[in-house]
């Protein structure tokens, strides 16, 4: 058999005989191996005996000292023991500091560790490369040191493996266990036949293969450096490498004694085999196919085979079918989020469905907003279903969604909340438990805050109660734009202002949402009320052009020549902003300051800023005034900030309105601008010294006898307030003095009140009905104009509510049921100013057709019922009601008349009735007589339009309208709950009930706020406009003379036919254009000014009323029926007054002259009043002006 021959080259000169070296390599591991082995035994063994024997000595020593009794030779033997105990401890002293250095260095702790563990590493994959490189030349070769590359590179690479190899030595505290570690077993192979390679100028591939063994290691490297974090990432990585590094060493033995052959036959035996040809060899045997095209010839190697396809197919069966189960169940959405340089960036998380996600996303990418450069990242733990993800892909753009918990810090990482511009929670609003999804949002808020405090968090709560806890979180800052929007308070708050102005919450909640434009041809009733639907609540700087000027003055020129409607400002009384920088932000887009929120009508909560509904002509425009505006986009209310007096005077259309070159000077009065001064400043109902101001009108009432002065101060006697000076307050009352039996309620007539019908029971959540009731003992409403409230409910609950009811005015319950004729009989309904039906069983169903049965049985009931014509002919006698269009409890002199209603409804149908909806679906069963299609969206359907629907689901814009600009939260709050202050809601927060408090200057100054009334136009000063007028000219004279601004209509759904109808159902309008036909039956919403006269005049006459039957103790909207003596003393006081009045009005002559706070600048007006015919006093009998005097009632309980 013929030796081999190594290939030899001319440079390199070998051995002549050529003879194969490799025995020298494996013998210089095999030595390192075993000797280490043997001289870690042979140490411990004689470090055993040593042990022994010591022990031995000693013991005999201590037996001797024992039987010696110490004395000298004691302290003779005990010296040089110590001595040499210090010795020991000294040198076990210096070898445990030199073993915790070696121990620090590879263990990752400190940088250095890591980053010695990391080189090794990196290394020793670098070793193996280049044994995949070499792997393509023989297995044994002659190579020079000096010229060979790739050899030079090994064995710098093994001189550092030996040194670190050292360095583990040092810090294994078991060395025999050290020495038998994989990583140790290859380095012995590995590191020593590199010397030898360079002593022999020779090359042996041998068991470099093993290298690939230290690829086990990959996921602790990659733990190192904090790149896996999950144990599922961990285990995955774990997994391959161990499935890798197997692979490759088996495959590297392979390749080894296949290309060598087997000893025993000389080498004779071997087949030319490449490394790779290994690996597909060793994958098809692990996975059982065996194709047989690569197969191992030497004894070795299919020795090998057999007992690797038992470790290699357990191991292919195991792992395999893991490691895919692990990256199948690996999250879809599991990735992170990537910052995009100049685009922000919000997320969203809490209850995340398609509907949910629709409508956020319907408003918040809405056309009308001005070029929406944010992108919405989506967090929740639940991966989205088909539906959900395939809006995601609509929205691809503008929407990412990741699965995760903003419980979990590292998914906050991953969608990147530091950097976020908001997080937004979105909370389920039918839910079971309000209380439990309350919870839970308020946890996610907590999580988040205490991930990165700053970041601005906007959240839905369910229960008004459970704000409370959020003012506990420390980091919860109202002033840095975090804001928690109740549903609860919100939606009562809605239907509350429903209760004083019909149609209201239709057209506030029409306001905040982005509606697109829908032009219809038709002269239908949805033509003009999809034209107010169009329009939206923006905010923009005042242009410089108004600077100086009154707010009446300013809203008058915006109406008039921009086309906008301005509601209010935010007024700066102290510090101010540069417009250069104000100019700054509004082209970049930047977000408002939000220092200055949690301001309510002219209430300073900040000592800068605040916001003011409809002041007064005291307040002039400052430089960078904000205004809020009702408009129909966002590039139309630009025109506010744009205008140029110098440049647009002149022009008509307002669009081409545009940014002028001119340079915009700002002039002053003074050096500072007019503020709100004790000195300089009248409340908005006072007197004004200001030349150019329209007058003022005073409360005159023909009926009131002159020179009574000790009645004027009457109304002062009820006047109690809470301490915020915001709402009307009573001492607590059990609720067992304000229960009416049907028989009581029956006797006690009463009229112009509201009706709350209420579903509950025991078991059922709380709806809060106290948020119902704030908004109905606003402070800004005088004690006689405050409507009575009368529950008709299940007791049970409402002594649940009863809590936070009970110190309010003018509440009564009447326990029942609101499905029984009989109750809503007793109560009056047929004569109530309102119906509210409302819920708390409705998310107790989990059929969602059937959530709001109970609301539309209650409905249908109360508009089937019929009633008896001669009731109201007997109320009409017992309250001395005067002809239509001259109501007593409203002065003929006054910018708003009662709409009188007729004596009596007969039928249930013209009933004013306000419906809390939970599906919207369910609203075409409100309606028998609409055609409203069930797919029809809700803002479209004739019942929401009429103001007679609400439903929660229209607040879900509040989200997006509160991101991007927090001013209309609190301009929303303001004018819907009557309270934006935080010292209120601290206050509630703390006791959860409103106190009693002196009343002070300060307090009293809240109840300067604008309430929002309905202007007749069938009699009064605007009386001419109402036939064939134009609302524009309407506007401007409700603006100038009494400082009302007007901002739609609430007008009759048939007042567009031509021939008659007998419909009462109205629709609301809002903010029509300056050319709008206005038609007699039309009802105006307004804000109106505070007067602080009508509670005297008001309560004079209340007290004259009282004088005709003093034996009646109550007042509201309760009437006792008199007594025929009573009747007929009435009648005689009604003809004296009525001589009084005709010499009144024979000395006024056939024209009235209004009286004014400023007899020099008082002026005339004519004023026609017209007749009103049947027809017309048929449509108009529904509703009632919200700033009309409520007759003088009978209580059932005496008021404070």
């Amino acid at each position: 058999m013929d030796a081999l021959i190594i290939p030899v080259t001319m440079e390199v000169p070998c051995d002549s005989r050529g003879q194969r070296m490799w025995w020298a390599f494996l013998a210089s591991s095999m030595v390192t191996f075993f000797g280490g082995l043997f001289i870690i035994l042979l140490w411990r063994t004689l470090k055993y005996l040593w042990t022994v024997c010591c022990h031995c000595g000693v013991k005999n020593k201590e037996a001797q000292k024992i039987n010696a009794g110490g004395g000298n030779q004691a302290d003779g033997t005990c010296k040089p023991t110590d001595e040499k105990e210090e010795t020991v401890a000294a040198e076990v002293g210096w070898m445990t500091s030199v073993k915790d250095w070696a121990g620090v260095m590879i263990s990752a702790q400190t940088l250095t560790g890591r980053v010695l563990v990391v080189l090794v590493f990196a290394l020793s994959i670098g070793a193996l490369v280049i044994y995949f490189i070499d792997s393509s030349n023989p297995i044994e070769s002659c190579q020079n040191f000096y010229k060979d590359f790739t050899l030079q590179i090994n064995m710098a690479f093994n001189v550092f493996f030996l040194l670190y190899f050292g360095l583990r030595f040092i810090a294994a505290n078991d060395k025999l266990w050290f020495w038998l570690e994989v990583n140790s077993v290859v380095d012995f192979f590995t590191v020593p036949p590199v010397f030898v390679s360079v002593y022999l100028n020779r090359s042996w591939l041998g068991l470099r293969f093993l290298r690939a063994l230290r690829l086990i290691q990959f996921s602790e490297i990659l733990q190192f450096l904090n790149i896996l974090k999950t144990s599922n990432s961990i285990k995955l990585v774990n997994l391959c490498s161990i499935f890798i590094s197997t692979w490759l060493t088996a495959a590297g033995f392979i390749h080894l004694v296949e290309n060598s052959g087997d000893p025993w036959e000389n080498f004779q035996n071997n087949q030319p085999l490449t490394y790779w040809e290994c690996v597909y060899l060793l994958m098809v045997t692990m996975s059982t196919v065996g194709y047989g095209d690569v197969y191992a010839k030497t004894t070795l190697g299919r020795l090998f085979m057999v007992f690797f396809i038992l470790g290699g197919l357990a191991m292919f069966a195991s792992y395999v079918p893991e490691i895919i189960e692990l990256i199948g169940n690996r999250k879809k959405y599991g990735g992170s989020y990537s910052a995009v340089s100049g685009r922000k960036h919000i997320v969203v998380c809490g209850h995340i469905t398609l509907e949910s996600v629709s409508n956020f996303l319907k408003d918040f990418l809405h056309k009308d907003r001005d070029d929406v450069n944010v992108e919405i990242v989506f967090l929740h733990n639940i991966s989205p279903d088909l539906e959900l993800e395939a809006l995601f892909k609509r929205h691809f753009t503008q929407v990412e969604f990741y699965q995760g918990s903003v419980l979990n810090p590292h998914d906050l990482a991953r969608v990147k909340i530091e950097s976020a511009d908001a997080c937004l929670i979105l909370a389920n609003k039918y839910c079971a438990d309000p209380d439990a999804e309350d919870a839970s949002n308020i946890m996610r808020v907590i999580s988040i805050k205490n991930y990165h405090p700053k970041i601005r968090i906007i959240t839905q709560m369910l229960q008004y109660h459970n704000k409370a806890h959020l003012l506990n979180i420390p980091s919860w800052n109202w002033k840095e734009g975090d804001d928690a929007i109740c549903l609860a308070e919100l939606k009562l708050g809605f239907i509350a202002q429903s209760c004083l102005a019909p149609g209201l919450s239709t057209m506030l909640a029409n306001l905040f949402s982005m509606r697109s434009f829908i032009k219809m041809e038709e002269d239908t009733w949805q033509k003009y009320y999809l034209e107010g639907v169009s329009n939206e609540m923006y905010t923009e700087y005042l242009s410089s052009a108004f600077v100086g000027l009154s707010f009446p003055a300013v809203c008058e020129l915006v109406f008039a020549k921009l086309k906008l409607l301005m509601i209010a400002i935010e007024y700066k009384s102290e510090k101010r902003e540069s417009r250069s920088r104000k100019r700054h932000r509004a082209q970049k887009k930047e977000a408002m300051p939000m220092s200055y929120k949690r301001c309510a009508a002219g209430i300073h909560t900040d000592p800068t800023r605040c916001i003011l509904i409809n002041p007064g002509n005291h307040v002039k425009i400052q430089e960078g005034t904000l205004g809020f505006f009702i408009a129909s986009d966002a590039k139309e209310v630009k025109r506010a900030y744009f205008y140029c007096k110098a440049c647009h005077d002149d022009i008509t259309d307002p669009k081409r309105i545009k940014k002028c070159g001119c340079k915009r000077l700002i002039y002053f009065e003074d050096e500072h601008p007019s503020t709100l001064s004790p000195k300089k400043k009248q409340r908005n109902g006072g007197m004004r010294n200001s030349p150019n101001s329209s007058p003022k009108l005073m409360r005159h009432d023909p009926l009131l006898i002159p020179g009574n002065e000790q009645i004027d101060n009457m109304d002062a006697s009820v006047k109690k307030y809470d301490s915020t000076g915001m709402f009307h307050w009573c001492p607590g009352k059990d609720i067992e003095k304000v229960i009416l039996t049907r028989s009581e309620a029956a006797m006690t007539v009463l009229s112009g009140h509201v009706v709350v019908c209420i579903f509950g029971d025991a078991k059922s959540a709380l709806i809060g009905v106290r948020n119902l009731v704030m908004p109905l003992r606003a402070s800004n409403f005088h004690y006689h104009e405050l409507k009575h409230i009368v529950f008709v409910g299940s007791l049970e609950y409402l002594k649940r509510e009863w809590e936070t009811l009970h110190n309010f005015p003018k509440v009564s319950i009447l326990p029942g049921t609101p499905l029984s004729r009989a109750d809503l009989r007793a109560v009056n309904i047929n004569f109530c100013d309102m119906c509210v039906i409302l819920s708390a069983n409705q998310n107790n169903i989990d059929d969602a057709s059937l959530q709001d049965k109970e609301c539309i049985l209650a409905s249908l009931n109360i508009k089937s019922m019929q009633f008896d014509d001669s009731i109201g002919v007997l109320q009409a006698n017992s309250q001395g009601f005067t002809p239509p269009g001259m109501d007593r409890s409203s002065p003929d002199n006054s910018p708003v008349h009662g709409l009188l209603r007729q004596p009596s409804i007969t039928t249930g149908a013209n009933i004013p009735i306000i419906t809390e909806l939970v599906n919207d679906s369910n609203v075409q069963f409100l309606d028998q007589d609409d055609d409203d299609d069930p797919d029809t969206e809700l803002y479209l359907t004739q019942p929401f339009a009429c103001g007679t629907a609400f439903a929660v689901s229209v607040l879900d814009s509040l989200m997006s309208a509160t991101y991007f600009n927090d001013n209309i939260l609190t301009l929303i709050r303001t004018l819907v709950t009557g309270r934006a202050t935080p010292e209120l809601e601290a206050l509630i927060a703390e006791e959860n009930a409103l106190r009693r408090s002196y009343s002070t200057p300060q307090t009293l100054a809240n109840r300067d706020r604008c309430p929002i009334a309905q202007l007749a136009l069938y009699d009064g000063p605007f009386a001419d406009l109402g036939d064939g007028g134009c609302y524009g000219d309407l506007f401007c004279k409700a603006l100038k003379t009494y400082n009302m601004l007007c901002f739609g209509i609430y007008r009759l759904r048939d007042a567009h036919l031509s021939t008659p109808s007998q419909c009462t159902k109205r629709y609301v309008i809002t903010n029509p254009p300056y050319e709008f036909e206005l038609v007699p039956t039309d009802l105006i919403f307004c804000l109106m000014q505070f007067d602080h006269n009508a509670g005297q005049s008001r309560a004079s006459l209340s007290h004259s009323s009282h004088s005709s039957y003093s034996s009646s103790k109550k007042s509201s909207s309760a009437h006792s029926i008199p007594s025929t003596a009573n009747r007929q003393d009435r009648t005689k006081t009604r003809d004296s007054r009525g001589k009084q009045n005709a010499t009144r009005m024979n000395r006024m002559g056939q024209e009235k002259e209004w009286f004014t706070d400023e007899t020099d600048n008082a002026y005339p007006r004519n004023i026609q009043i017209k007749p009103m015919s049947t027809h017309m006093a048929n449509q108009i009998n529904q509703y009632k002006s919200t700033s009309s005097l409520i007759p003088p009632i009978r209580e059932v309980e005496d008021e404070c």
